[in-house]
């Protein structure tokens, strides 16, 4: 488990990250290089003008894979809309071409005035897709990272970052999306009027079976576990489910291993998909059932998808917005 913590993330030489392109492509090469990367291992903190003391009961939590977050003050409008006091989000830039070179979390939590805590997913070799090369006015990232955040409006506290380890997919692969590193789970205890709760923002792995991302729910409720005994715990995000696997998002075994781990799961009307044609993912036919929160030893209200298209229309991510009302402890 990371806890280390910063408030600017290191950034590796560009000569470094040339180098990343050339390398052996091995799981052992792979992870001695993250091993000796500061941004790799730690958290940045950053933010502020949130509110002292506890949250107050109910509060909204909402979880939005923002893609790349092409509109940093649109999408934290839309976020500000649903009176969200926690958001969990994925796939944020932080340094990339095709993103303005933003570090879009900072301008989001700017927006909203909340405190946040960003980790490194991957550090992007290349610019991206040919879609979102579309959007580079540079050739080059001046960071090249990309993650995920949590946010909140109360301060965060003991944040961790755990790195679900599997294949080193975008590694080993040769895609056109090189990547160094591996999907996360990113946490912090967050202080409410009955005490504290564990909340996570994660991005389960897309590129791969029901099995594996089973797998990696089994492993990050094992480390959750043991890092936080009898706490309540509050999972969201893109958990990727149907993925490569026909679409099937009730086949994906994640539900059962968490249910007997006592979770339930809460991401809106079951025939509503969570996903949209987007700027950048332009499949028209895609629909898929994608974004969960999965809890335990909370009370949760209501669940809605909200579609995610700004005030003139525009999508803003190729993933609706999920919330849920979370009324107490159980």
């Amino acid at each position: 488990m990371i806890e280390g913590t910063v408030s600017t993330l290191a950034i590796p030489s560009q000569e470094d990250r040339d180098g990343f392109a050339r390398m052996e492509r091995s799981i052992a090469g792979h992870d001695a290089v993250m091993a000796g990367l500061e941004a790799m291992n730690t958290i940045e903190i950053g933010g502020g003008a949130y509110t002292s003391g506890p949250l107050a009961f109910p509060f909204t939590v909402a979880a939005w894979n923002l893609e790349r977050c092409l509109f940093p003050a649109e999408s934290a409008e839309h976020l500000r809309t649903t009176g969200a006091a926690l958001v969990l989000l994925s796939e944020m830039d932080n340094g990339m071409a095709r993103t303005g070179q933003r570090h879009t979390t900072t301008e989001v939590a700017a927006a909203l005035s909340m405190q946040y805590a960003y980790g490194v997913e991957y550090i992007e070799v290349g610019l991206g897709s040919d879609t979102e090369r579309e959007f580079c006015k540079d050739d080059f990232n001046e960071k090249g990272f990309h993650g995920n955040a949590l946010m909140a409006s109360v301060q965060i506290q003991r944040p961790f970052l755990l790195r679900l380890w599997g294949e080193r997919l975008w590694f080993m692969d040769g895609s056109d999306q090189p990547r160094l590193g591996e999907r996360i789970a990113l946490g912090a205890m967050i202080d409410t009027e009955a005490g504290p709760f564990v909340a996570v923002s994660t991005h389960l792995e897309s590129q791969t079976t029901a099995a594996h991302r089973e797998r990696q729910v089994k492993e990050l409720i094992d480390r959750l576990d043991a890092a936080f005994p009898g706490l309540p715990i509050l999972i969201g995000g893109d958990l990727n489910t149907g993925n490569h696997a026909g679409g099937d998002f009730e086949a994906e075994g994640l539900f059962t291993v968490s249910a007997a781990r006592g979770f339930t799961r809460h991401g809106g009307p079951n025939d509503q998909m969570t996903t949209r044609p987007s700027l950048i993912t332009r499949w028209p036919k895609r629909a898929m059932k994608l974004d969960w929160f999965l809890t335990r030893g909370l009370t949760i209200g209501e669940s809605r998808i909200i579609p995610s298209l700004d005030a003139s229309g525009r999508p803003l991510s190729d993933h609706d917005l999920i919330t849920s009302v979370v009324q107490g402890f159980e």
